[in-house]
């Protein structure tokens, strides 16, 4: 049974994007995520530690998995490897096609819309937080979880 009381790991926003990460995540596909520095900064959040335990979540909020922190890095976007595109397991085989992918979705208003100056730089400089981890809890699903929505 997946223990409620950890921090939820949310990737994108709810919708068929989120399940497909999902279930790349349980398929053992994605290993690895990247985030902007600015986002811990502007939540207040802690950045991830080595160790560190979540709850991965569906786009109807149910905990699917328990996700572990294996690795944790901070890098200039220029120092990106395409080892790291790889890890992400979506699509990505450089880390130039990795970088136009989240590039793309960095310079998005829906997600520039949730920073105080959302006009901020995107440059090589730009500090980026970057992810490993590994599922070591899944949860068997109920009846009424659609579990098609995981498929790619």
């Amino acid at each position: 049974m997946i223990i409620t009381d950890l921090p939820k790991a949310e990737f994108m926003m709810p919708g068929p994007e989120r399940d497909r990460l999902v279930g790349l995540i349980l398929d053992g596909t994605k290993t690895a995520t990247a985030t902007l520095l600015i986002d811990y900064v502007e939540c207040d959040e802690a950045l991830p530690k080595i160790g560190n335990r979540s709850v991965l979540v569906d786009s109807d909020d149910h905990g699917v998995a328990v996700l572990t922190t294996t690795d944790v890095s901070v890098v200039r976007l220029a120092d990106v490897t395409d080892r790291q595109a790889i890890d992400e397991g979506e699509g990505d085989a450089t880390a130039a096609q990795w970088r136009r992918t989240h590039e793309a979705f960095w310079n998005s208003d829906e997600y520039r819309a949730g920073f105080s100056d959302p006009t901020f730089p995107l440059d090589d400089d730009t500090l980026v937080v970057l992810e490993h981890f590994a599922v070591t809890e899944t949860e068997t699903p109920g009846p009424e979880t659609d579990t098609s929505k995981f498929n790619r």
